[in-house]
């Protein structure tokens, strides 16, 4: 390559890599900018709020949106609580169940995998409904105002496990397998010991999206809890914002007008609080989460 081309090449790359990180900066600033908005709204006056709207910084600096928010904790304590159990009780199970299905259905001795997968894959597709599904849960489970009504339907989904299967078909060698058979060890023995260490950024991948099913969740709990100390952390800020009890509450217990309640504030302040604790759980997943991406979803 002579030092024309070379220098010409060594300008293209160059005048892509600025392009590449003008893009990227560009989609970050379009993520970040409204969440800065949402925290700076929390910490802003309501009625500076209400008169001026949102900034990247607050106008008029407050903390009265979350001193109404926990004037009386013992609701939204007891909805977190109860979250973080749902939370980190089924994402363990759920790894548990689609790992084991996962490697189960890429055995390439195990007969009916293909027959198996299909059916799971159709699922994705096919539903049978709202009704038959609130009546399975509600009236042949019997799940209805119980906590396993929330963690029930989130434990196992068709795409999570068909990308645990790939993923373990493309990480896991057969000669690890293999080797467990002529050591004497079980079926179960081989995946506790030999393919759960394996596939640890698979189940990080999986675990994610687990984790963020359960803590976003609220439909479910609208549809089956009907007691209060069960609600769901999202399903408590979903009934917070959308009720006047709120306001009323607020008003009769500590004193406050109606019309001085931070109502807006308020809202901004709910999303951080409901938000917060899984956006800090990312970064300690994330190298685990892009691999578990990339080696389950191509073939190498």
């Amino acid at each position: 390559m002579s030092r024309f081309s070379k220098r010409e090449y060594d300008s293209r790359v160059i005048a892509f890599n600025i392009m590449a990180y003008a893009f990227v900066l560009a989609a970050v600033i379009f993520c970040v900018f409204p969440i800065i908005l949402i925290v700076s709204g929390s910490f802003t006056d309501n009625k500076e709020l209400l008169a001026n709207g949102y900034a990247l910084l607050p106008q008029q600096f407050s903390l009265e949106a979350y001193q109404q928010l926990f004037r009386y904790p013992e609701d939204i304590i007891r909805a977190y609580i109860s979250t973080i159990f749902v939370t980190v009780t089924g994402t363990a199970a759920g790894l548990f169940f689609i790992s084991m299905t996962g490697y189960v259905l890429q055995r390439k001795d195990f007969r009916y995998r293909n027959t198996i997968s299909f059916l799971i894959y159709f699922t994705s597709i096919f539903g049978g409904g709202m009704v038959p599904w609130y009546i399975m849960l509600s009236r042949v489970l019997h799940l209805q105002n119980t906590i396993m009504a929330r963690i029930f339907p989130g434990l196992m989904t068709s795409f999570l496990i068909i990308l645990m299967r790939t993923f373990i078909q493309n990480s896991v060698p057969n000669a690890i397998v293999e080797s467990g058979k002529i050591d004497g060890a079980g079926d179960f023995t081989i995946y506790l010991k030999l393919v759960l260490p394996v596939i640890a950024p698979g189940l990080a991948t999986v675990g994610l999206f687990l984790a963020l099913g359960y803590w976003n969740e609220w439909y479910v709990t609208s549809l089956f809890i009907s007691k209060k100390e069960l609600y769901s952390l999202q399903y408590f800020l979903y009934d917070m914002v959308n009720s006047q009890k709120m306001a009323q509450e607020l008003a009769a217990r500590g004193g406050v007008s109606v019309a001085d309640v931070p109502g807006e504030s308020v809202k901004m302040a709910m999303v951080v609080v409901a938000t917060g604790p899984i956006i800090f759980l990312y970064p300690f997943v994330q190298r685990y989460f892009v691999s578990g991406i990339t080696i389950g979803a191509v073939k190498g």
